[in-house]
């Protein structure tokens, strides 16, 4: 029983540092297009 729980936290954390990592990735990308979108708006509306 111990073994099932173990296995069962180490999944729950490991689900828990990649759904973080996704989020912080999806966060940082959001921003780097949102800040090459702004360049390209500049250079079409000067």
């Amino acid at each position: 029983m111990d073994a099932i729980q173990s296995v069962f936290k180490f999944m729950v954390a490991s689900t828990l540092i990649v759904g973080g990592v996704l989020v912080g990735g999806t966060v940082f990308a959001a921003k780097k297009v949102d800040t090459i979108g702004d360049a390209i708006q500049k250079k079409l509306h000067r």
